[in-house]
């Protein structure tokens, strides 16, 4: 299951801001369009592959069984959604009318309008058992607008036979797994060159922000009616201290390495062979240990040849294994989740039948296929459902403390800037963490307010 967390252009806001005022601006426009009409249809916005066949399948069919009309289901890729999403929202004419969008992109659309109130859906659809850190970001003012759709945790994979040459145990609180990894790289038992205890990117702060958040810090706060960026802040500086220590003694990452195939450097020397056999490159054994998406378990592992030919990874349980992060308190520290919320259009003139979609989507059994299909239920009284493997008690795990990015109206111009990255690429070399927060604080600020 993989899910990116994309970046957004910098002129989103601006852009679906002044589309909206030219179509009415941005209050809800609602059509009770009332009973069943098997000459209705409404369309739904499905971001990349992960809801598989057998998901829409079930969706169409259900759709059309309870309400008489049709569900036209409109693949988007991740790399254009959120400039289709700017120009088709509030054109009520060509809108969608359910759209499913990154978690991370949904302050964005919120802040200006551009999806329904579903408040009193909530406690219908979930209530406080779905995921908060997904409902957080999909709300303004304490009124829900896009509701969690599914979820990926992020959590530890390890070189077990190198941690055990290393003479380390399993980390139980976040200041062990800190030590752990820097005397793993400084042991290096198998003399590999450019060997990390944990590879962590030099500009990888979706993984590096679990530092901040486990020791209670933040990326932004709002004080009144205002956001702030609080990188200087003391618990925030505290968590950046323990990633400066990770960066000099126990990552060989690059310095402007992001949060992208960190896979490549658990695996044992292989090629790496794509469907059909055919060598692309080589990857080699240069970590102990990496921090992805669950997904990422399909990636790692032995090169072995699959009943149809194809290469495939197998993995050993007694090579490799995996483990949620541990936070200063032994509980599972708090973890930047990934995955997608789902809402309704304002501009959709289907608010009813659109209604009765989300009903489907937040049903026990959709929930129950979500999670059977790999990808986390929002519903968490449905996370049995992903299974009982080590992979899946491990993403239940990692997911029971999840955060996401600060719900700032702004928060799009900051990942667009790339400005995390460039802050946290300067982390290791720094002399003086605290002048270089307090740099990047001013310049954070001003953005994280800003719809334009």
């Amino acid at each position: 299951m993989k899910k990116p967390y994309k970046v957004l252009a910098l002129a989103t806001a601006s852009a679906l801001m002044l589309a909206a005022c030219g179509s009415g601006g941005s209050e809800p426009k609602s059509t009770n369009d009332g009973a069943a009409d098997s000459s209705k249809e409404i369309t739904l916005w499905l971001a990349g592959g992960d809801t598989n066949d057998d998901l829409r399948d079930y969706l169409k069919t259900t759709f059309e069984e309870k309400t008489g009309s049709k569900l036209v289901i409109e693949e988007q890729s991740w790399g254009d959604i959120v400039t289709k999403l700017t120009t088709a929202l509030p054109d009520e004419n060509n809108t969608p009318d359910v759209v499913e969008l990154g978690n991370t992109q949904s302050p964005t659309f919120t802040n200006v309008g551009a999806f329904a109130d579903i408040s009193d859906m909530y406690d219908e659809l979930g209530g406080d058992n779905l995921l908060q850190s997904f409902v957080e970001v999909g709300a303004v003012e304490g009124a829900n607008y896009t509701l969690p759709y599914y979820f990926g945790s992020r959590y530890m994979f390890q070189r077990k036979d190198l941690w055990s040459e290393a003479g380390v145990e399993q980390p139980k609180t976040l200041d062990e797994f800190n030590a752990a990894v820097q005397k793993i790289a400084s042991a290096n038992p198998r003399g590999i060159e450019n060997f990390s205890g944990f590879f962590l990117g030099g500009q990888d702060w979706r993984n590096g922000i679990s530092w901040v958040f486990a020791n209670d810090g933040e990326l932004a706060k709002k004080e009144g009616d205002k956001w702030v960026s609080t990188l200087s802040d003391p618990n925030t500086i505290t968590g950046l201290t323990q990633l400066q220590e990770i960066y000099r003694n126990a990552s060989k990452a690059p310095a402007d390495a992001k949060d992208v195939t960190p896979w490549l450097y658990i695996n044992d020397a292989d090629e790496i062979l794509d469907e059909d056999g055919n060598a692309t490159g080589t990857t080699s054994l240069g970590a102990a240990t990496i921090m992805a998406p669950g997904w990422a378990n399909g990636s790692i592992g032995d090169l072995t040849t699959g009943e149809d030919g194809k290469p495939v990874r197998t993995w050993n349980d007694e090579t490799f294994g995996a483990f949620a992060l541990p936070g200063n308190d032994g509980k599972p520290a708090p973890v930047f989740a990934g995955g997608s919320n789902i809402g309704i259009s304002a501009a959709s003139k289907n608010q009813d039948l659109s209604k009765e979609l989300l009903r489907i989507i937040f049903s026990e059994e959709y929930q129950t296929m979500l999670g059977e299909a790999g990808l986390g239920p929002a519903n968490q009284e449905y996370v049995t459902s992903l299974g009982d493997d080590q992979f899946a008690k491990t993403a239940i795990e990692a997911a029971s403390n999840s955060k996401l990015t600060p719900a700032a109206p702004g928060w799009a111009a900051v990942e667009g800037a790339s400005i995390l990255e460039e802050f946290f690429g300067k982390i290791a070399t720094t002399d003086d963490l605290l002048s270089l927060a307090e740099e990047y604080d001013a310049k954070i600020t001003p953005m994280l307010n800003s719809k334009s």
